[in-house]
């Protein structure tokens, strides 16, 4: 008589199968998350209640596509997007717009879906299979606001930051010329526009990256905790003119201009590190968005 039972084989025989098939590369495909579920695991992890009516959605593939790799980014341009497909990131998170309007419904368009610009860059969306996400308005709600601490990050200005107002600092003292190089330097701005006396001596600074609007920016401006304002981009006939003409009246004011991508990049790569923090079963690679700005060198007259 046998020692072990015939079914003790089979039974054995049933869990080493089971075993195999379940690490095999084809399940483990199988497990992979799709892009919907990346998107909850971000709303569950991010620290506020999931707002409707935002931005924050799917705007372009199929939110059930099986992830490969997420690419984290400022603007989901062209380029970064043949840098994701390159690198086999199939998921694009995105803070800006894809389709050159705030609801990516590019209307404004002439041809509207029948721009060809439009049309090449929404084919090379489908050709790759990409999925995009954007994670705009949550990241900017949170708190502390993930493009702040991001940028606060990059500059080396934690230990200069108001813990209640995240957007001002009160740096070692410097001058505006100096701010203006640092900024550059530290962030490889290429090009940075400036409003205000170079050599002013200053170490109230407020930072507010992206587009604010006037309103937000006079408001910082106004107080007597701003002396040099940065930001991402503005309107050349508002806060523009009302630097401009506060310095005329003799106010000790200045403002930056780093230009809207370079001004909120650093808090895309902080977020990149953060969904690192909790979403493991794929890779997460921060890609960059290229400035596109370059100043030409001007040669002296002969």
């Amino acid at each position: 008589m046998s020692a072990n039972p015939p079914y003790i084989s089979r039974l054995s025989l049933v869990v080493f199968t089971l075993f195999v098939l379940l690490n095999s590369p084809s399940c483990a495909l199988d497990q992979r998350l799709t892009a919907k579920q990346v998107a909850a695991r971000i709303q569950s992890h991010v620290g506020i209640p999931w707002m409707v009516g935002t931005v924050d959605t799917f705007k372009a593939g199929n939110p059930d596509t099986q992830v490969t790799g997420i690419a984290v980014t400022m603007m989901a341009t062209l380029d970064v997007l043949q840098r994701a497909a390159t690198s086999g990131k199939n998921l694009v998170v995105t803070h800006e717009p894809t389709f050159f309007n705030h609801l990516d419904a590019p209307d404004s368009l002439p041809q509207k879906e029948n721009d060809a610009v439009l049309a090449a860059k929404r084919a090379f969306i489908a050709q790759h299979g990409l999925v995009i996400w954007r994670f705009h308005d949550h990241w900017h709600v949170r708190k502390p606001d993930g493009i702040e601490a991001g940028m606060a990050r990059a500059l080396g200005w934690e230990k200069f930051q108001n813990r209640r107002e995240e957007h001002l600092f009160v740096l070692p003292e410097t001058s505006v010329e100096k701010l203006a190089a640092y900024l550059s330097r530290r962030l490889g701005v290429g090009v940075i526009r400036v409003v205000g006396d170079p050599g002013m001596k200053f170490t109230k600074v407020a930072l507010a990256p992206g587009a604010t609007g006037f309103a937000n920016e006079t408001h910082a401006l106004e107080s007597d905790d701003v002396e040099t304002l940065v930001v991402g981009e503005t309107v050349e006939w508002e806060t523009v003119e009302y630097v401009a003409d506060a310095i005329t009246e003799g106010k000790r004011k200045a403002l930056i201009i780093l230009g809207h991508v370079s001004s909120e990049q650093a808090g895309m790569q902080e977020c990149a590190r953060w969904m690192k923090t909790f979403i493991t079963e794929v890779p997460i690679e921060f890609i960059p968005t290229r400035d596109p700005f370059w100043s030409p060198k001007i040669a002296p007259d002969k």
